[in-house]
């Protein structure tokens, strides 16, 4: 890097909803990142929401008239600005998973679910691998009944060896979708024509999508998730649980998982989370605790979130308070 051996940091942000002063949000966490390891930054993010479809702005400038005090650049990916046709023959898997939301014409839906999963088997992955990223296609590239006779029409276009992987594939969604509608069907005739059912429905369905992610994190990472962070992913609502899912592929730890639950919502929405996830994993908090945590600010929940798999008790979250002031 610029003619000797160096060191530098990929920050690389992925966000699932267009969001106001988002490059003030990319500063932010460059400076930190800057500040804290003294290496050049190379900074990225990556857009995965359909609407709007307008490109997004890739600076933050902060200045006083006659007088540009800083313009902050990063790279930016709009996958809604990509045409899927130009990543049909890349050997990457992340690619082949966020095809499912890059430019797609309607009618070619079927057949970008088909390449997508053409492509999957091709790339010789662990299963693991290969069944996370085919279930974020299937998430995020959900068919009508029309488009799946296409679809079929699509898959028997492939070639004889790779459509028989292909078809375990999507013979392994039927199965899981005929269980889930099973479940779904005895929910509905419970509660049918009442609007708290059909509520309670979308609850279920979100619980159940969080409980399928938390265990494809848990094959990926190698790891348990904390019985605390899955309990609340399970409170998420269907359209939160969707916007976790889209980043899936980008939680390399634990505590990235932490970051983005801090991160989602209001202010409030942040500092109740903070008070729940604490009570689920160290147990009942003090009111004089509570009160602290709920006047947090943003950037302080995120402070904590990194440091809160070390917790161990009460006293370790109030010597953290004491000693981050």
């Amino acid at each position: 890097f610029q003619g000797q051996p160096s060191f530098f940091l990929i920050h690389v942000e992925n966000q699932a909803s267009p969001q106001p002063d988002f490059g003030k949000r990319m500063f932010r966490y460059f400076s930190r990142l800057y500040e804290k390891y003294d290496y050049p930054v190379y900074p990225v993010v990556v857009f995965s929401y359909d609407r709007p479809k307008i490109p997004a702005s890739n600076t933050f400038t902060i200045g006083f008239p006659e007088f540009p005090v800083l313009q902050f650049n990063y790279r930016v990916i709009q996958l809604n600005q990509l045409n899927w046709r130009n990543f049909l023959n890349h050997s990457n898997p992340v690619a082949t998973a966020l095809m499912a939301k890059m430019r797609i014409e309607p009618a070619d839906r079927p057949r970008v679910k088909a390449q997508c999963l053409r492509l999957l088997v091709t790339l010789k992955l662990d299963p693991a691998r290969m069944q996370l990223i085919a279930g974020f296609v299937d998430t995020y590239l959900k068919l009508t009944p029309e488009e799946e006779t296409t679809f079929t029409l699509e898959i028997g276009e492939i070639e004889s060896q790779q459509q028989e992987q292909v078809m375990e594939i999507v013979t392994s969604w039927m199965e899981r979708g005929i269980a889930q509608g099973l479940e779904q069907g005895r929910q509905e005739g419970r509660q049918e024509g009442r609007q708290e059912g059909r509520q309670e429905g979308r609850q279920e369905a979100a619980k159940r999508e969080a409980t399928i992610f938390v265990r494809l994190l848990e094959q990926r990472l190698d790891q348990t998730i904390p019985a605390f962070i899955q309990m609340e992913l399970e409170q998420l609502s269907l359209e939160q649980v969707e916007a976790f899912g889209l980043n899936l592929l980008g939680y390399g730890a634990i505590a990235d998982i932490l970051d983005w639950l801090y991160s989602e919502g209001s202010l409030n929405d942040q500092q109740q989370r903070c008070v729940r996830m604490l009570a689920q994993q160290l147990g009942e908090l003090p009111d004089s605790l509570i009160k602290t945590l709920e006047t947090l600010i943003t950037e302080k929940l995120q402070s904590l979130s990194s440091a809160q798999l070390g917790f161990e008790s009460v006293a370790d979250v109030e010597q953290w308070l004491a000693t981050s002031a």
